[in-house]
């Protein structure tokens, strides 16, 4: 488990639907799925409680239980409409790699008392070129396809920018995983 960066400070912004008033506290376990096709074209979302922060999917378990392959399945079909049953079989790939981090204070009110840190698992999910994706209007605003290393240059956070710089040998692209201009 790699420990990844300290964030910045967020600007406080409140979300349009109070989390507390809308579900019960989050788990501080999740994902983030990177979704590609095989030409390493990355998915990107702007965030519709934060415009112009842009990051792959992400989400948190539903239940303690919750197998993190169902989370990432459940997450990409919530926030793109992409269906990872509907795809080549092993298209979704644990990287077996999880970020711990802190969460950023703005979003801490989504958490019980006291929980301070979340725990992310990484997944890889390729996809066909010109996969159609419907947003989920509360969660995103916009989209975009970029080459992978725009899309890490796009990221607002130190871990999703990180995982998609490990996106060429997760492929097998020959790319280092760690390129020393992004350390």
């Amino acid at each position: 488990m790699s420990e990844a960066p300290v964030a910045p400070v967020l600007p406080a912004c409140p979300d349009p639907v109070p989390e507390s008033a809308a579900r019960p506290f989050k788990i501080p376990e999740s994902v983030l799925v990177v979704i590609h096709t095989d030409a390493l074209e990355v998915l990107m979302l702007e965030r519709a409680d934060r415009p112009g922060f842009w990051q792959c999917v992400t989400g948190s378990k539903d239940t303690p239980d919750e197998p993190l392959s169902l989370t990432a399945a459940r997450e990409v079909e919530e926030e793109t409409g992409i269906r990872v049953q509907d795809l080549t079989p092993g298209a979704l790939v644990d990287w077996d790699l999880a970020n711990r981090y802190e969460i950023y204070p703005v979003w801490r009110h989504r958490y019980a008392p006291g929980v301070t840190r979340n725990t992310e698992h990484v997944f890889g999910l390729t996809v066909p070129a010109g996969t159609p994706v419907r947003l989920a209007p509360r969660e995103h605003l916009n989209l975009r396809w970029l080459p992978w290393r725009e899309a890490a240059d796009l990221c607002f956070s130190p871990s999703n920018a990180e995982a998609i710089l490990q996106l060429p040998a997760r492929r097998g692209a020959g790319a280092p995983a760690r390129p020393e201009a992004a350390r």
